[in-house]
């Protein structure tokens, strides 16, 4: 038995993450988009109401129709719907063209004074019962009751005209087809006749009888005689002989004439047979072979037994002969009954094959005439039927309620408000999907998977700040656990970095963006402060010569900094300003400049760096973003790697894949992104804020 849980499939875990991805997108779309929503609602109803304020009121009247299946109609007659469908059938009558021009026509006739208006009629069920309700909208108060009143009339009439013209068309096919099947029915009776006037059927069935038995006796014969010749054929002569023996059948004896004897072979061909004398035969040479062992060939006696075997031979040949005759006439015997006894089979089976062929003819006429009887019969009590029925309502179609006067249309206004709403919200959800389209930038780390190949080295928590003031910096015992984690996981990141083709590991970093407000110089500030505490000396640069903030983060004087040395007005060791974090030294940006591209081109530039990384564990550069100027692009080949920052919900992915394609193009290793300020309450991010305080949390004592 396995004790261990089977693993998860990697894309149950992925479908998940891509779920809460989703989720979390449309909560962020609609947290800075929810007034869309109301906005085009309100925006749909405002033009519907404008839209009704300019067109007439509207007046409804409403009535209610009853119509009841009374009976049940038998099989064939004129007017029958299935109830599955008998409600929707009734509705859709009610609401035809013909139902509705025969009503104005109706109201045209009735109330000339009337002017006709547009009127919309609805039909609605009661449920679990056959009531329809009915409501008609217009403009004109008078003409809508008039016109309901007149769209129920017609509804009725309309009803029994489909009946009487269903009666009548039925009643019209089944009369046309009475007189076909009185006039097939007349041809077959005298077809029997016919017939019968030709042949007797008694004959014919006695016929058939008796050529059956006839023939039955005739094949039994046949196969008696020629059973009798195959065996004559198959057996030799003394097998003949034997079987004849055995039946009691003498063959080769011949009647004498009156007044004549025997001869003595008919004598001996009477008293015994070829068997009998065959078998003397062999008791004679068996004697002779006996007496030969004490007589002499010329015994008498010797020669006495010689001479008779000698003429029983004699006689047993003639009785060969005799035999062998017989049997070959008896064959052409057999074989002439045979073919007698065919050839008259052959004419009787004639004879019963026009007796039977007679008989089917005569049982078909008879069954022809039998179907369209019965056909005919049943047509004549189907047209009987039709003729009852067609005074016969097979439901029963009332006005339960008419035509109330029409009244204010309030109910329409009010529903037709909610649906405008509807529409609207529908509308804003469409404007939200096509922003959300439109709008790449990137929630969570799933969709920075999405987007970017590149590896991540951390993802930094959000954390609020005051409105006029800077996000404080970290602290050695800052309480902002998570924060502090987040750079500590960035920190191991580069700690535990593979190194490239045989390279040492990365010390000389720059951390740049794609655009402004992505957080990259507190991103920078805090990586070096976090890697000092960590036991590394750090040098954190201000490579911003036109805007540089590292000063203001740690509260320096800006006079004299990384611009004066590049220009060659100060050694880089004079401009080094220790902070209050152990092993971190900062030197700042100095006096802006316009030309920050050109100095990072000059060879001073790359001494000045290599210099720096001799001296410090790492060394950070805080740069412009590389969308707003040149001056990372020049830059970043003389470092050893960069660290790319996204901003969450800022930070546009189109915007941030050409900045890296600049890198890319000028040979710059890209180390990875750090992805900043993510909501901490993203799907991938909840159980780590959830549980950032667990090792800070006083452990309660354990009873």
């Amino acid at each position: 038995m396995n004790e261990y849980p089977q693993p998860v499939p990697e894309n149950r875990s992925v479908r998940s993450a891509r779920f809460f991805t989703v989720l979390q997108r449309w909560r962020s779309l609609l947290r800075r988009y929810w007034w869309i929503l109301p906005g085009c609602a309100l925006l749909a109803m405002a033009v519907h109401l404008l839209i009704l304020w300019n067109s007439p009121p509207a007046y409804a009247s409403q009535g209610r129709m009853i119509v009841n299946v009374k009976i049940q109609v038998q099989t064939g007659a004129n007017y029958i719907e299935e109830f599955s469908n008998f409600l929707g059938t009734q509705v859709a009558l009610m609401q035809s063209a013909t139902v509705l021009n025969r009503a104005a026509d109706r109201v045209h006739a009735t109330r000339p004074d009337l002017v006709p208006v547009p009127v919309k009629v609805s039909v609605g069920v009661t449920p679990k019962t056959t009531i329809f309700n009915l409501r008609a909208v217009g403009s004109d108060p008078a003409y809508v009751q008039a016109y309901l009143d007149a769209v129920m009339e017609e509804f009725i009439n309309l009803k029994k005209e489909m009946r009487t013209r269903s009666s009548d068309v039925t009643l019209a096919g089944i009369t046309e087809e009475v007189a076909r099947l009185e006039k097939e029915l007349k041809g077959y009776e005298e077809e029997l006749l016919q017939f019968q006037a030709t042949n007797s059927i008694v004959f014919l069935q006695e016929q058939g009888n008796v050529a059956g038995n006839y023939l039955a006796q005739l094949n039994q014969q046949l196969a008696m005689l020629q059973s009798e010749l195959n065996l004559l054929e198959m057996l030799n002569l003394e097998q003949n002989l034997e079987r004849q023996q055995a039946s009691g059948v003498i063959t080769g004896v011949r009647p004498v004439p009156p007044g004549q004897q025997r001869s003595p072979v008919d004598v001996l061909r009477a008293d015994s047979d070829y068997l009998k004398v065959k078998q003397e035969i062999q008791m004679l040479k068996a004697e002779e072979q006996q007496l030969s062992e004490f007589l002499r060939p010329k015994h008498p006696k010797m020669i006495a037994l010689r001479e008779e075997i000698q003429r029983k031979e004699k006689l047993l040949d003639i009785v060969r002969e005799q035999s062998v005759e017989q049997i070959e006439n008896r064959k052409k015997s057999l074989a002439l009954q045979i073919e007698n006894l065919q050839k008259e089979i052959k004419q009787w089976e004639a004879r019963a094959l026009e007796a039977s062929s007679k008989m089917a003819q005569y049982q078909k006429i008879r069954a022809n005439i039998t179907r369209v009887q019965n056909l005919y019969d049943r047509l004549l009590q189907t047209m009987q039927a039709v003729g009852v029925d067609k005074d016969i309502t097979p439901e029963s179609v009332a006005i339960l309620e008419r035509a109330s006067e029409a009244e204010p249309d309030r109910l329409s206004l009010s529903i037709s408000l909610t649906l405008a709403g509807m529409v609207g919200l529908m509308l804003g959800v469409g404007l939200l999907l096509l922003v959300d389209r439109f709008d790449d930038r990137m929630n969570t780390f799933v969709e920075l998977q999405d987007h970017f190949e590149e590896p991540v080295l951390g993802q930094i928590p959000r954390e609020r700040s005051s409105r006029n003031h800077d996000l404080p910096l970290l602290r050695p015992d800052d309480d902002r656990h998570a924060f502090a984690e987040a750079y500590r996981n960035v920190r191991s990141s580069l700690l535990f970095m593979q190194p490239t083709n045989g390279d040492a590991r990365p010390s000389l970093l720059l951390v740049t963006s794609s655009i402004p407000n992505d957080g990259k110089s507190l991103t920078t500030a805090n990586l070096a402060i976090t890697l000092a505490l960590g036991g590394s000396r750090v040098l954190l640069v201000d490579a911003d010569l036109r805007k540089g903030v590292i000063h203001r983060r740690f509260k320096l004087e800006n006079t004299a900094g990384f611009s004066e040395v590049l220009q060659q007005k100060a050694k880089w060791n004079d401009v080094v300003r220790p902070t209050s974090i152990p092993n971190l030294w900062v030197i700042t940006s100095g006096s802006p400049t316009q030309k920050s591209s050109e100095l990072f081109l000059q060879p001073l530039t790359r001494t000045v760096l290599q210099e720096m990384a001799a001296q410090y564990d790492y060394v950070v550069l805080d740069t412009p973003p590389v969308m707003a100027a040149d001056d990372v692009t020049t830059l970043a080949p003389l470092t050893h790697g960069v660290i790319f920052v996204i901003r969450a919900q800022h930070t546009s992915a189109r915007v941030a894949r050409a900045a890296l394609d600049l890198l890319y193009q000028r040979n710059v290793h890209v180390l990875g992104l750090v992805f900043n300020a993510v909501n901490p309450r993203t799907g991938e991010y909840y159980y780590y804020s959830r549980y950032k305080d667990y090792y800070h949390r006083p452990s309660r004592a354990r009873a």
